[in-house]
């Protein structure tokens, strides 16, 4: 491009014609160009002290003379005298080569400057975009961790009921043995997926639910009540659960006449927003035993959800806990 814009320059001016001289200035500059792309790749290994973009400025310079004295001798005609024993041509010649030397290495130069910033950004972007894989990896690593918290915990909370009931030498120990297996059998498969429908995990409560109303029928009553519209949304696995489980464990379990857990889940404007509550003991007695489940539940919301998730625990008159959590109305990939 500049070469060919100082050869318009040069040609409009020119004796020999217009396009002659155009046509010189153009060769000068490819030459130039091919002296730059050349020593960019080549040689290979540099000495130490000898820098790739000095090498390739110089060769530049080099090849601005050494192409005008090849276009000139090439134009000379057979039996006429060299071109440096004529005046005019021999101004022509180092008309060429002066104003080649003082355009060409600059504008080498600047366009190593912008081959430099051009691999500066496409070393950011690379870099941005390893962080960005390496965070997910750690996030993704960070949730199975959580995750493998969450199953042990709920395990053996779970296993601990049935325990009770066989210490006691409850008649319902066996029934409820059973619905502990089945639930299980349905439960454990998911305790490990990234990706749950709000669906699915009402369908583990209903289960969970049940399976604890047979071994305190006298003191558990709940109702689960969903719209339809939120069934298809994401739900991180066991959350919702790990709620209910919190308020079966430290408000209906420790209260003498038992109580109610009440679930609902509406969509409103982009979020999901779900209710969890119970008439147990509420949340002053129960509170040194709420921080492992509830802390886990956040972490897990907060990685799923990209801190927009919300979960807040609130006490409710006149005794019980409210839960509620808010997250994103997203649906579930299939």
């Amino acid at each position: 491009m500049l070469s060919g814009t100082l050869g318009l320059m040069i040609g409009l001016g020119w004796d020999s014609g217009f396009f002659a001289g155009l046509i010189r200035s153009v060769i000068i500059g490819l030459v130039a160009m091919l002296a730059f792309g050349l020593f960019e790749q080549w040689p290979r290994r540099l000495p130490s002290w000898l820098a790739r973009w000095a090498l390739q400025v110089l060769c530049v310079a080099i090849a601005i003379p050494v192409a005008a004295y090849g276009i000139y001798v090439a134009s000379t005609a057979d039996g006429a005298p060299p071109f440096w024993k004529d005046s005019d041509r021999m101004g022509g010649f180092a008309m060429f080569t002066i104003m080649g030397l003082l355009i060409a290495p600059w504008a080498a130069l600047a366009a190593l400057v912008r081959q430099k910033e051009a691999l500066a950004r496409e070393q950011a972007l690379r870099f941005d975009l390893d962080r960005s894989e390496l965070e997910r990896q750690a996030l993704d690593a960070r949730l199975h961790l959580l995750q493998a918290q969450v199953a042990p915990h709920f395990l053996f909370n779970t296993l601990a009921n049935v325990q009770a009931l066989v210490d006691a030498g409850s008649p319902r120990a066996a029934a409820v043995l059973r619905s502990l297996v089945a639930y299980l059998r349905a439960a454990v498969p998911r305790l490990h997926e990234q990706a749950m429908t709000l669906g699915q995990e009402l369908q583990l409560v209903q289960a969970y639910l049940e399976l604890m109303h047979m071994r305190i029928p006298d003191r558990l009553q709940f109702s689960v009540q969903a719209e339809p519209s939120t069934l298809g949304l994401h739900c991180p696995p066991m959350s919702l659960l790990t709620l209910v489980e919190n308020a079966v464990r430290h408000g209906i379990d420790p209260s003498e006449e038992g109580g109610r857990i009440d679930i609902t889940v509406h969509r409103d404007e982009g979020r999901c927003r779900i209710r969890v509550s119970d008439t147990g003991v509420g949340l002053r007695e129960s509170a040194d035993g709420l921080g492992t489940g509830l802390w886990t539940l956040r972490e897990r919301l907060r990685l799923s959800f990209d801190g927009a998730a919300q979960l807040r625990v609130m006490a409710q008159m006149p005794r019980g806990v409210c839960a509620e959590l808010d997250i994103p109305a997203r649906e579930a990939q299939r």
